[in-house]
C-alpha cells in the first residue's frame, strides 16, 4: 500500500482563533482568493468536497462528496513552513522560531561577514522580489550578497548568479546555518539567486535551496523509516525535515513539475508514504499578493486530480492538505494563521463524510502512520480508521444495520 499526502503550501481555510496575536484577522487564503476572482471554477476538487469544508465563491458542497473533508487547526505557535510541515508530521513545537524584525544583531552579521570574507547588503525585512530591485546594482558593483528575512523564521541570502555562483551562494547559506544555532537557530537559511542586469528586470531563478534545522524531535517520517516503509520528498520536503527520514528526495522547479512527478511515483510505487510540497502557491502568489495566479494554480491542480485519482490503489490513500495561509488579498505579504484543509480519499470509502475540525496538524501524520498499521506515541488522533470502517455503499450500509 501506499499513502501520498500533497500539500498546496500556504492554502488556509479561514483565521485561527487566535489569528488576532499575529495580525491575521480576516485571513482566509482559499475563499478570500476565490472573492478576488469572482468565484473559482475546481470541478474536481468540488466533487471531492472542498465546498464542504468552507464557503467558496463558485465551489458547491456536495451531498455525496468523494473524499472525507475536515479541517486543522495549529497548535505549534507561529506560522511558517517548517513549523507546518513539521506539525503535520507529528512534531509540536513548545516555542515559536525566533524572528528580526529589526534585522539581524551585529554579532551574527559580524561572525557571518568574517567567514564568508565579503561585507553583506540589506540586513532588514523585506521581501524577496523588492529587496533585489532596490540593491541588485549596488551587488552586481561591490559582490556583496544581500541579507534580509520577513516576519518568518528566515535568514535569506540573495545574490546574482554570475555575481556569486550558485555553489558558492549554497556554502554561503551553510555558514550561516552553523551560525544560526542556540538562541538564533532559525527555522530556515534560504539562498536566492537570481538574475537581470538592472532596476526593474532583476528575477529570481528556480535554483532556491532551503537550509533547515533538523527536527527537533521525532517525525512520522522517522518512524516509518525505521519501520522500514521508503519515504519520497517531493519538492522541498528534504529541506524541510534537513534530509532527515527521507528515502529519496526529487527536487522540483514549479508545482506542475512536482504533480508530474508525483504521478510517475504513484505510477512506479506500489508501497511507500510520497510526500509532496506544491510551493508555487507560496513563492509566486502568496507572498506576492496575487490572487488571479493563485486562482490559475488552483486550477492546474485541479486538472491533475483525475489522474492522481487512477492511481489510488485499493489499499491506498490520497490526502490534500496545506501547512500555513498566505492570504494574497490581504495588505501583507507575510504568511497568515490560518486553518488548513483536509481532503482524504481512498477508493475503499465512498461518498465520504465530514471529518470534523482537527484539533491539530499532527492528525495527518498520525493518519499516515495508522494507515500502514505502524504503532506510535506521536500526538493528534488519527482519522484512518473512520475512511477504513466507513462502508462502500447504502446496500453495506443496510446490511451493518441488519447485522446489529
Amino acid at each position: 500500500m501506499k499513502v501520498v499526502v500533497i500539500v498546496l503550501d500556504s492554502l488556509g481555510v479561514g483565521a485561527l482563533p487566535d489569528a488576532g496575536k499575529y495580525g491575521d484577522e480576516g485571513s482566509n487564503t482559499l475563499a478570500n482568493t476565490a472573492e478576488a476572482v469572482g468565484g473559482l471554477s475546481l470541478p474536481h476538487f468540488e466533487r471531492l468536497g472542498l465546498g464542504n469544508i468552507i464557503s467558496i465563491k463558485g465551489i458547491k458542497p456536495q451531498r455525496a462528496p468523494a473524499a472525507f473533508w475536515g479541517k486543522a487547526r495549529e497548535v505549534s505557535p507561529g506560522k511558517d513552513t517548517t513549523t507546518g510541515h513539521w506539525e503535520l508530521m507529528g512534531l509540536i513545537l513548545k516555542k515559536p522560531f525566533p524572528t528580526y524584525p529589526h534585522g539581524f544583531p551585529p554579532e551574527i552579521i559580524e561572525e557571518f561577514e568574517r567567514r564568508i570574507g565579503r561585507k553583506i547588503l540589506g540586513n532588514k525585512p523585506a521581501s524577496g522580489t523588492v529587496i533585489i530591485q532596490e540593491l541588485g546594482e549596488e551587488h552586481l558593483k561591490t559582490g556583496y550578497p544581500i541579507v534580509y528575512t520577513s516576519a518568518d523564521s528566515v535568514f535569506q541570502i540573495a545574490a546574482h548568479e554570475e555575481v556569486i555562483p550558485v555553489e558558492e551562494l549554497y556554502q554561503m547559506c551553510e555558514v550561516a546555518r552553523e551560525i544560526l544555532q542556540g538562541e538564533h537557530g532559525v527555522a530556515r537559511v534560504i539562498a536566492r539567486p537570481f538574475r537581470g542586469k538592472k532596476r526593474g528586470e532583476f528575477y529570481r531563478t528556480s535554483r532556491r535551496k532551503d537550509f533547515s534545522l533538523p527536527p527537533v524531535g521525532e517525525t512520522a517520517l522517522d518512524i516509518l523509516q525505521r519501520a522500514g516503509i521508503d519515504v519520497f520528498g517531493v519538492g522541498k520536503i528534504k529541506d524541510i525535515f534537513a534530509g532527515r527520514g527521507i528515502t529519496q528526495s526529487f527536487h522540483t522547479r514549479n508545482n506542475k513539475e512536482g504533480l508530474e512527478v508525483t504521478l510517475s511515483l504513484m505510477r512506479e510505487k506500489r508501497e511507500g508514504f510520497i510526500f509532496t510540497n506544491l510551493v508555487d502557491f507560496d513563492m509566486l502568489w502568496g507572498h506576492r499578493n496575487n490572487p488571479q495566479g493563485y486562482a490559475r494554480g488552483l486550477i492546474e491542480v485541479d486538472s491533475y486530480i483525475p489522474s492522481l485519482l487512477g492511481f489510488v490503489g485499493s489499499e491506498d490513500l490520497l490526502v490534500f492538505t496545506a501547512d500555513h495561509g498566505c492570504d494574497p488579498t490581504t495588505p501583507s505579504t507575510d504568511h497568515s494563521r490560518e486553518y488548513i484543509p483536509i481532503l482524504a480519499v481512498s477508493s475503499k470509502a465512498s461518498p465520504g463524510r465530514s471529518l470534523g475540525e482537527r484539533e491539530t496538524f499532527a492528525d495527518v501524520g498520525k493518519t499516515v502512520l495508522e494507515w500502514f498499521g505502524i504503532r506510535n506515541n506521536l500526538p493528534g488522533k488519527s482519522f484512518a480508521h473512520i475512511i477504513k470502517e466507513y462502508p462502500d455503499s447504502a446496500e453495506e450500509l443496510k446490511d451493518k444495520g441488519r447485522s446489529k
